[in-house]
């Protein structure tokens, strides 16, 4: 009895699981974020590596993320507070919005709606909750 049982369980998990991985790669906007900016960038608060994380951008002074050392003078000193308009301005040309900038070889994002999908993204994994997009890369929800 048991055995059937655990014969029964077996495929509604391993359904369960594929259904949960295909969600999680499943959001345009994750998918245009990894393709563009995932090289260099995380939505991880606090995880900086070559580039700043992008968790909470909005709102955010350019140039100040906690921990983050590796920004070009020009960037520090830029006066910008990141919002909708001047995100998808930077990163359409980061070199018009902050010259001399370090988002080498970086030079742009051409496709406008691939730059939406990347900014709501940004914008919903700020709100991170229950219903995440990307639960391993969220900075306040543990991966499953």
């Amino acid at each position: 009895m048991a055995r059937r049982v655990f014969w029964f369980l077996v495929p509604i998990a391993l359904s369960f699981l594929v259904s949960t991985a295909i969600a999680q790669t499943d959001d345009p906007g994750m998918m245009a974020f990894n393709n563009a900016c995932r090289t260099c960038h995380t939505i991880r608060e606090g995880d900086n590596r070559l580039a700043p994380n992008l968790y909470g951008i909005l709102g955010r002074k350019s140039g100040t993320t906690s921990g983050y050392h590796g920004y070009s003078s020009s960037m520090q000193n830029a006066d910008i507070v990141w919002d909708e308009k001047n995100l998808e301005q930077f990163i359409t040309n980061p070199e018009a919005v902050v010259p001399r900038n370090n988002m080498k070889p970086y030079s742009g994002l051409a496709s406008s709606e691939a730059r939406a999908k990347i900014i709501n993204f940004l914008k919903t994994c700020a709100l991170c909750g229950p219903s995440c997009q990307a639960p391993r890369m969220c900075s306040t929800r543990k991966s499953p």
